[in-house]
């Protein structure tokens, strides 16, 4: 009998080990075919790296070399691998649906079809911006509140939510020691929320009283949920997101370890909502890294290694949700659920794709709820405990967003804490600071949206919602990715309700469609993303016939597609023509080049090309055809 090495059982025994510096001499090659420029060494790899916030830069390639620390065995600190050591394997992740319906009788009837149908739990919107307290006993009619653990979010209205729904437990005769879920108070998250705090004190004295009393009498009820979706919703980086949920998470550790909670008691009794987005990657990475940090300061505090163990409510994110082609939110969703049971999330709310527009109907919480369906009973994606464990990439993503969370903590803390930060604006000075480099981005279409600055079909009809009752604001604002391209549709809108027309733009194509084919349709694409319609009749003209093409047209502004060559060759002729037509202004597609000052000269008013200031080009033409 033959035994084989070692060595002889790897299918790359027989090929030499590559380099990283032989990978980064053939990516040069490859860019300076490209005509992206002369680079080499880590230059040629630094111009496939990609920059995220947080100062994070992401590699095209991670070897061994950019290993971490070992992160530990799921189940156990500091928890990077999951809270649990068997991790979702045994029975998928909990599937909770929101449900803010101010119709105590209609928002029964969707829980109930909900649970019928693969929901796990509730997470029920309490108050001025969902139901009345006193409805609970209507919508939670029919439910089993043993088996179905209820979450709930009330804001100032949380003593009351609480108290009706301990007191519905009582009722249905459900004994203390099986009722489950979250009472859900979050003071500081209100105080976020709202920016007010008339009486911050009591209402913490309130939820660790709540507390206190679900610690001794209700073992399956957490009472404090530590949002940090107001965070994120204002335009959080993912670090400033985790910083802010641990410096609130610290502060009520504080007050109930001060009412005479056990640490491990008050560890217990909170649960940690995140936001969840189409960065796959980047969300896998957020929530290990959320888990490392907290099973940290627990430590600090002095609790037990398992009280360490963070309880994490993931929530795919708002702030990517789109008004425009609300369908493409579905892809969007579906990402985001992947992002969070991969990333080991012990409860999965899937936003409806129409969550946007209003309140959400059957068909939008059947796709929400099957969602999470799909990828646990027909993916699998549950059956491997930390799937991304041991990727060098994600090890190392999850390692650098724990360390800038931690510095942002560490300042949070320097201040006072939470609550002074929130007082003092820093927190929405920093996160605004970050929003703004976001819409930077947003705006140029280097973070492209489909269907909306990407894509975007003007015909679609568009999807109307009932609304939904409006959460009080005064704190934290709240974004959306689509916010600056929605102002420009809106516009638009408002121009097609008062004439039956959208503003409209004339394209000047040159020569054969080979030509100008690639421009034409970029630009047809930018124009459509500010509500604009693009005019390409005939396919093609010149310097003879572009004046009466566009006069025909009724349109007042042009834009001239072509290669660069046409562009030497006619642009200023073309140009020059469409001014005398009447032409209020005149685009070109394309960067300006050598004859940059000849075609200004000859009536070129702007240059539209990738990775320019879409939104600023848009607002500008909406702006010179008075389109209010």
């Amino acid at each position: 009998m033959t035994v084989l090495r070692d060595d002889e059982l790897s299918l790359g025994a027989e090929f030499p080990e590559a380099t990283r510096a032989e990978w980064q001499h053939l990516v040069a090659g490859v860019l300076r075919k490209g005509g992206v420029g002369d680079f080499s060494g880590a230059a040629a790899e630094g111009k496939l790296s990609t920059r995220l916030q947080d100062g994070l830069v992401v590699r095209p390639l991670y070897t061994s070399e950019d290993g971490v620390a070992d992160p530990g065995y799921p189940g156990h600190a500091p928890f990077v691998r999951g809270g649990r050591a068997t991790g979702s394997a045994v029975s998928g992740w909990d599937v909770r649906q929101r449900h803010a319906h101010p119709d105590p009788a209609r928002a029964n009837d969707a829980v109930l079809a909900d649970l019928e149908n693969g929901v796990t739990s509730l997470w029920l919107t309490v108050g001025e911006a969902g139901l009345p307290a006193e409805g609970l006993t209507t919508a939670l009619d029919g439910v089993y509140l043993d088996l179905a653990p209820v979450v709930l979010d009330a804001g100032s209205a949380t003593e009351a939510a609480a108290e009706a729904l301990l007191g519905l437990y009582d009722a249905r005769g459900v004994p203390p020691h099986a009722a489950l879920g979250n009472l859900g108070a979050d003071p500081l998250g209100q105080l976020a929320r709202t920016g007010r705090a008339p009486d911050l004190a009591g209402q913490t004295a309130a939820a660790v009283g709540l507390a206190d009393r679900c610690h001794r009498s209700y073992p399956g009820v957490r009472a404090l949920t530590v949002d940090a979706l107001p965070y994120h919703e204002a335009g959080a980086s993912a670090a400033q997101e985790l910083g802010c949920s641990l410096a609130t998470a610290v502060a009520y550790l504080r007050e109930l370890t001060a009412a005479g909670l056990s640490v491990d008691a008050a560890c217990g009794q909170l649960e940690f909502r995140y936001a969840a987005t189409a960065d796959q990657f980047l969300t896998i990475a957020k929530l290990r890294a959320a888990r490392r940090l907290w099973s940290r300061v627990a430590q600090v505090c002095g609790a037990s290694p398992a009280a360490g163990a963070q309880r994490q409510h993931a929530v795919t994110s708002a702030v990517m949700m789109t008004r425009r082609d609300p369908w493409v939110n579905m892809l969007r969703t579906t990402v985001a659920c992947l992002g969070a049971g991969v990333g080991g999330a012990d409860a999965v709310t899937v936003l409806p794709f129409d969550e946007a527009l209003g309140l959400p109907d059957a068909f939008a919480r059947r796709i929400a709820r099957n969602t999470s369906a799909i990828l646990l009973e027909e993916s699998h994606l549950a059956r491997v405990v930390d799937p991304a464990g041991g990727s060098w990439y994600v090890e190392r993503l999850t390692d650098e967003v724990a360390h800038a969370a931690w510095a942002w903590f560490q300042e949070i803390e320097g201040v006072g804490g939470q609550a002074a930060a929130l007082g003092s604006g820093l927190v929405a000075e920093r996160v605004s600071a970050a929003w703004r480099q976001r819409s930077e981005d947003l705006a140029h279409r280097r973070e492209p949206i489909t269907g909306v600055s990407e894509f975007p079909n003007l015909a679609e009809p568009p999807v109307v919602r009932e609304p939904a009752p409006v959460r009080p604001g005064g704190g934290l604002p709240v974004v959306r990715r689509d916010e600056a391209f929605e102002a420009l549709r809106a516009r638009s809108d408002a121009q097609l309700a008062a004439t039956g027309a959208r503003p409209r733009v004339f394209l000047a194509a040159l020569g054969p469609a080979a030509a100008h084919t690639a421009r034409a349709t970029f630009a047809a694409n930018l124009l459509q993303a500010g509500g604009i319609e693009p005019v390409h009749d005939p396919e093609s003209v010149d310097a003879d016939s572009v004046g009466e093409a566009f006069a025909r047209s009724g349109c007042t502004v042009a834009c001239l597609c072509s290669s660069d060559r046409l562009y030497a060759e006619q642009a200023e002729g073309v140009a020059a023509a469409l001014k005398a037509a009447g032409a209020g202004a005149v685009l070109l597609a394309g960067r300006p080049g050598e004859q940059r000052d000849a075609w200004l000269a000859a009536g070129v008013d702007t240059f539209v090309y990738a990775g320019g200031d879409a939104v600023a080009v848009l607002s500008s033409v909406l702006d010179g055809m008075g389109v209010a």
